[in-house]
């Protein structure tokens, strides 16, 4: 009787590791449960390289709308839009770095909107506002030189 205890609690916890074992997974299946619920991610990359393509192509038309496009010569290009009576404050509405900033430049040579070079403003734009946002008021007297020297070329 008391062997047949034994071996029924041997065979118990036998049994239970057994079980426990079979519910662990592999990392194979750890990894295709993550794709079925996160998403393939590859298939993730690509989606937020398509998202960025088409944010930088509405960014660029936009640049043909724009009052001015100020420049840091080579490296930065801010595009700003200002339209009296209309807007309340100058927005910018494209602004890059490099490859981006000389497409920014060849669009508002296409589109004969004016570029001025302004490094330090240039810098400032780019580093503290976002697209599609207004200049800060601390910013405004600088923009409004730049805005005045484009309506004084008209």
């Amino acid at each position: 009787c008391i062997l047949l205890v034994a071996l029924a609690a041997i065979d118990y916890f036998v049994q239970f590791m057994l079980h426990n074992k079979e519910l662990k997974m592999t990392k194979q299946e750890i990894k295709e449960e993550y794709k079925q619920m996160e998403g393939d991610p590859q298939i993730k990359s690509k989606i937020k390289q398509k998202q960025r393509e088409m944010s930088q192509r509405r960014m660029m038309e936009s640049v043909g709308d724009a009052t001015v496009v100020i420049t840091n010569p080579t490296h930065l290009a801010v595009a700003i839009k200002y339209e009296e009576g209309k807007m309340e404050a100058p927005k910018v509405v494209a602004k890059g770095a490099d490859a981006i900033a000389m497409k920014i430049k060849e669009k508002a040579i296409e589109s004969k909107v004016p570029i001025i070079e302004n490094k330090p403003l240039a810098r400032l734009i780019y580093n503290s506002v976002e697209i599609d946002k207004e200049v800060p008021q601390d910013m405004y007297q600088a923009v409004a030189e730049i805005l005045a020297m484009v309506y004084n070329l008209d």
